[in-house]
């Protein structure tokens, strides 16, 4: 299977067999797990447990122990919680002071979701006033903390950190009538020491996670897309390769880059809406000096919320209206469009092998085939409302529900 147009030393590192499911969307953020969807029969889980408190902070794997962020219901503290993988023991829950504050009635108070390198994990607080990074290591001790000031949004927060070569990375976007702004920090994951923080343009909050992206014979990137534009980054100085600003007329005002811009060949492509119902996605070519755009989209079965999955060239997406579709990368061209659900999406779909998984925020769920034609493979239910992405790793599903963590597979 081909991503990002990487080498196969370097796929191997990003979707190898085994491999662990350490940051929001998994390896690199692309949503693609090795091996196949387990089958999920919510009345025999390998294991189901309550969680503390409640959010939409997704899980990550990694090193055999399951992580995700809570919060109190009252909004008087933020969690972490670990669980063993296999077991579905909870190990240690790390608590953080914090206070109710404005937020979207559809977002949480731990709506970002933790990332790891393997040694530490990673987690991006909000007290209802200001962000703060913080590093603990896997027995639950807190090993190094950094305040990123103030975050204003109309929204609330759900911004997920990524770690790439011993750097943690954060996109922190406020809301710019509020008085917020949005800024890309960049801090060494051993000591927590700031490398570098770049402002960038602010308008709208924007909840995308950066990517990197590494092709033969290209520098290596991290790129983001938020309301104004998209970005590629030097992961190690913060200094802007290219920039390409996201305009459209035909919306109000400018749209929220919720799901994050994926990869495919030479180009990014980056989703982007509003809670109105505007929609719009763009293909930006980044190479040759100035960036431009390929080709756009202004349509109402564009997903917001939801990420994108790219396979061989092929986009594939389900949209929070239940849409689903997939369409050629180079050109935008739609090869086939269904709706198996009209209820809303929030969670990003992922894929394993040929299969596409996507789950309604009622906890019903479907598989599709991720080929050039269009299949609805099966269906089923979690049992609980789902609003959380799922992660894959070592062959079990694990499934954050409104009240219960699930996974599934084969003991």
């Amino acid at each position: 299977m081909r991503r990002l147009a990487l080498p196969a030393v370097l796929l191997a590192s990003f979707v190898g067999l085994g491999a662990d499911w350490a940051r929001f969307r998994g390896p690199n953020g692309t949503g693609v797990a090795a091996g196949k969807l387990p089958d999920i029969d919510a009345k025999a889980p390998l294991w189901k447990v309550a969680v503390p408190g409640e959010g939409i902070s997704s899980p990550i794997v990694v090193g055999g122990k399951v992580f995700v962020q809570s919060g109190a219901k009252d909004g008087s503290k933020r969690m972490l919680t670990c669980l063993d993988a296999v077991t579905g023991k909870t190990e240690w829950t790390k608590d953080v002071p914090g206070h109710a504050a404005k937020k979207h009635a559809k977002n949480s108070y731990a709506s970002g979701t933790p990332a790891s390198d393997g040694k530490h994990v990673y987690c991006a607080w909000w007290d209802g006033d200001a962000m703060t990074l913080a590093a603990y290591d896997f027995a639950g001790n807190e090993k190094w903390t950094a305040s990123l000031g103030s975050y204003i949004s109309d929204h609330g927060a759900g911004h997920s950190p990524m770690v790439h070569d011993g750097v943690v990375y954060l996109n922190a976007d406020g809301s710019k009538d509020l008085g917020g702004h949005a800024t890309l920090v960049a801090y060494d994951a051993a000591t927590g020491q700031k490398k570098w923080a770049v402002e960038r343009p602010a308008h709208r909050a924007s909840f995308s996670t950066p990517f990197v992206w590494e092709r033969p014979g290209k520098r290596t990137e991290l790129v983001v897309g938020t309301t104004t534009e998209i970005t590629g980054y030097d992961p190690a100085t913060g200094k802007a390769n290219w920039t390409h600003p996201i305009e459209w007329g035909g919306a109000k005002m400018k749209l929220r880059v919720v799901g994050s811009p994926v990869a495919s060949g030479g180009l990014i492509v980056c989703p982007s809406g509003d809670g109105g119902g505007s929609r719009y996605m763009l293909a930006v070519d980044p190479n040759g000096g100035s960036p431009k755009k390929v080709w756009d989209s202004k349509n109402s079965g564009v997903p917001y919320v939801p990420c994108l999955l790219e396979k061989n060239g092929l986009l594939f997406w389900v949209a929070d209206n239940g849409v689903v579709a997939c369409a050629d990368a180079k050109s935008g061209t739609k090869l086939w469009e269904d709706r198996p659900t009209t209820k809303e999406v929030l969670s990003s779909p992922i894929m394993a092998g040929s299969e596409i998984l996507a789950i309604v925020t009622t906890g019903e769920f479907f598989v599709l085939k991720a080929e050039r034609e269009y299949e609805l493979v099966r269906r089923g239910s979690i049992g609980e409302p789902v609003s959380a992405s799922p992660a894959l790793a070592d062959g079990r599903l694990y499934v954050r529900g409104a009240t219960h963590l699930f996974c599934f597979g084969v003991k």
